[in-house]
């Protein structure tokens, strides 16, 4: 067995958006047919905590979901390409990723999920993009490049290992790092403890009741998005954010605040290409924590 480690390219592998975008849009639709079935099924958790998608050494999994007396799991399989679903009482579908219209996925999906006696009415039209067409009329998205997938799904495992690492270092409240099928981002969020004004809502094809409830109490935010920039990008914002944060400038060599977003970003590529990728992420997503928490004089954690 060969302990030494791997370099930093497999690690954090070229991921340009021009070369998957198309595999990357029909891949989130796939996942919001997964995150729509959990957000049916998981009981209420504060801010949605419970709906989300966690990193697996695979890919991408649902929560055990409750479905009567028994448990359902759904998960992306990034590696063999696979999305499996699996019931407590060890009943097993299978579904292929590649490349097929979200027409014919959303088809298969709902009869896999018959076959399972999984009886649920899931919204059927996707959230939270600029655009969106029902999953059973969308023949236009039907991309899948494995390879691109694969890599992105590398990224993720070693964004969650630094996302983590950056978790543990914060004793308040503070949530799981776990990826949101809307916006397609991993992400972990600190906690003031204090609460927030209402969120204006206005996400687009997004109620503004779950921007209501995501955004209840004061908060630190990081993680990553497969876009924003030519390889995507890390983020790192606050909410509300507090006067001052978005002039101030970060030490981190390739961090701005980008006013659009209204976040602070450090692209993916500055990341991958860094001498030490981890030190250089992780330095981010502190400088930009401390920052929104001394603006605002979070109170001390125990």
């Amino acid at each position: 067995m060969n302990d030494e480690p791997s370099p930093a390219g497999e690690r954090w592998p070229a991921l340009p958006v021009a070369g998957w975008q198309e595999t990357r849009d029909t891949v989130q639709l796939w996942t919001q047919m997964v995150g729509k079935t959990a957000l049916a099924l998981a009981p209420p958790l504060n801010h949605w905590w419970g709906v989300t998608l966690r990193v697996t050494a695979s890919g991408l999994a649902t929560p055990l979901l409750p479905v009567g007396g028994r448990g359902l799991e759904i998960a992306f399989d990034l590696v063999d390409h696979e999305l499996r679903l699996a019931t407590t009482d060890g009943r097993r579908r299978t579904m292929q990723l590649e490349p097929r219209s979200v027409a014919d996925f959303w088809a298969e999906y709902r009869t896999h999920l018959a076959d399972l006696d999984v009886d649920v009415a899931l919204d059927p039209v996707p959230v939270e993009l600029p655009e969106v067409v029902p999953f059973a009329d969308d023949t236009v998205h039907a991309s899948y490049d494995a390879e691109a997938v694969r890599a992105f799904w590398t990224s993720l495992v070693s964004a969650s290992s630094v996302l983590s690492a950056f978790r543990a270092e914060f004793r308040g409240k503070a949530s799981p790092v776990h990826f949101f099928w809307g916006a397609f981002d991993l992400a972990v969020t600190r906690f003031s403890g204090r609460s927030a004004p209402q969120h204006p809502g206005g996400v687009p094809n997004c109620p503004d009741r779950v921007m209501h409830e995501a955004y209840d109490a004061e908060l630190s935010s990081a993680g990553y998005w497969p876009g924003g920039r030519e390889e995507g990008a890390f983020y790192s914002y606050a909410y509300p954010e507090p006067a001052g944060y978005r002039t101030s400038t970060l030490t981190t060599p390739g961090a701005e605040f980008d006013p659009g977003l209204g976040e602070f970003v450090l692209p993916y590529a500055t990341v991958r290409t860094a001498a030490d990728p981890e030190a250089t992420l992780l330095g981010f997503l502190r400088e930009t924590a401390a920052l929104a928490a001394d603006l605002t004089d979070w109170p001390p954690t125990a």
